[in-house]
């Protein structure tokens, strides 16, 4: 943090650097000149542990497209099958003959990295949110001394029963409560000594995963009422929460039978449910299952239902990037459970779940903007501190102006896209909308 931060250096401790890690180091330096050493840092560590969690449950449940571990083997001890099979691996872009100098020099280290960040590019296709290209500082910052017995990763494979792992996507979310416990520790301690939550510490302090018996409960009530009203109540389907309907006045009767007419001619395709406070994507995710029920009930294939249910029956938003990332992880693997092409048709582009996030804007100037474009800009002004209390306004003219944009200094037009997803989701209407609100307390 105050070392000799100067890009021109040549070595570093004593060791020459090469021209890449040169550039890396470069890269590094002017990200740490624009967001700081600590959050630099704690961005690096962040994505490798998100990338390692979901390695650990694709390996378990048999989804890496090679079908070799990563950080095991057939036994689940950690002994990587990557690194034993190594000149047996095939994905794309791999050097065999450099793979050969490192098996003959046993650089086990080296090998091990290159194999890892290879493995993490390839997933780019498939899973392009969490698994983005590594490259550059990342890439510098890859952990250390990995195949040690107390690694991070060696622990998760010991100490983490394989159980656990199985088909129990949630994991990603209760690992990601474990991963924020400190930061939130500290904001509520800073809140003891007066020093306000600051709009980059919301997510740390109101993130809280909901324990299952609630999930089930609200999807149950919710979305679950509005099918078993329409069609009954499916037989095969547990819903130990639902609760049946109570006595009723007869006007409230009369009403019902309205609502459950309407009900009756609704498909399962036809179905719209939102999160706006997803987190890590367990409402969603229980919200696929009961859908997935819904539709075998109604003759479709599990896997044609995996790929509905993601692209036209489930909505989420979050504030945080990082709770976007793992929500989309989870759909994407719990409809990989059903649908074993689901990768390819993702790599694709025929298979894109319908999350956003308000951190993927990034900051934004409206100076340069005009017309509907810049309304539009407008609406999303401290959007990464407001979320989905957005209420957004129609804009006359919008595609057309879209069509027109290229880009202008300050916005561009990733940005503009970015904002139209989450513009699309807030502006539509919802046959149901369940989540678990963030608060931080009474006051």
């Amino acid at each position: 943090k105050d070392g000799e931060n100067t890009a021109a250096l040549d070595q570093v401790s004593g060791r020459p650097l090469t021209p890449t890690e040169k550039s890396q180091r470069s890269q590094l330096i002017a990200r740490i000149n624009e967001k700081g050493f600590d959050n630099v840092m704690e961005e690096a560590a962040y994505t490798w542990f998100n990338r390692f969690t979901a390695l650990r449950y694709m390996e378990v449940n048999g989804y890496l497209p090679t079908r070799i571990k990563v950080f095991s083997n057939e036994s689940d001890e950690f002994k990587p099958e990557i690194l034993s099979q190594a000149l047996d691996v095939e994905i794309e872009g791999l050097d065999k003959s450099y793979i050969v100098d490192l098996i003959d020099a046993q650089d086990n280290e080296t090998l091990y990295k290159y194999l890892l960040i290879a493995q993490c590019n390839a997933l780019n296709k498939g899973l392009p949110e969490l698994f983005e290209q590594i490259g550059g500082w990342t890439e510098l910052l890859f952990p250390r001394n990995l195949l040690r017995e107390d690694s991070v990763i060696a622990r998760m494979v010991k100490d983490i029963p394989q159980q656990d792992w199985q088909d129990q996507v949630q994991i990603i979310g209760w690992l990601y409560q474990y991963y924020n416990s400190e930061p939130k520790d500290k904001v509520f301690a800073n809140l003891k000594k007066n020093i306000k939550i600051s709009k980059d510490d919301i997510p740390a302090a109101t993130q809280l995963f909901t324990p299952d018996w609630i999930v089930r409960y609200m999807v149950e009530n919710s979305l679950g009422r509005l099918w078993a009203e329409g069609h009954g109540k499916i037989d095969s389907a547990d819903w130990k929460y639902y609760l049946e309907e109570a006595q009723q006045e007869e006007s409230v009767k009369a009403e019902l039978e309205k609502l459950r007419a309407e009900y009756a001619q609704i498909k399962p395709e036809q179905i719209k449910f939102l999160d706006p406070c997803m987190g890590s994507g367990h409402i969603l995710v229980y919200a696929f299952d009961l859908l997935m029920s819904i539709y075998t009930q109604q003759g479709w294939s599990e896997r044609d239902a995996a790929v509905s249910i993601i692209t036209k029956n489930l909505y989420g938003l979050d504030i945080d990037r990082r709770a976007y990332q793992l929500a989309y992880f989870s759909l994407m693997m719990k409809a990989r459970q059903y649908n074993r092409r689901l990768l390819s048709l993702s790599a694709e582009g025929a298979c894109t779940p319908n999350l956003a996030n308000f951190q993927d804007i990034g900051r934004f100037s409206t100076d340069m903007l005009t017309g509907e474009i810049a309304q539009l800009a407008g609406q999303f002004e401290n959007c990464d501190t407001y979320g989905s209390l957005i209420d957004v306004q129609e804009i006359q003219g919008l595609d057309e102006a879209i069509d027109e944009f290229h880009g202008v200094i300050g916005f561009n037009a990733q940005q503009l896209e970015r904002m139209m997803q989450l513009y699309k989701i807030l502006s539509q209407r919802y046959d149901v909308v369940c989540t678990n609100p963030p608060y931080m307390g009474g006051s």
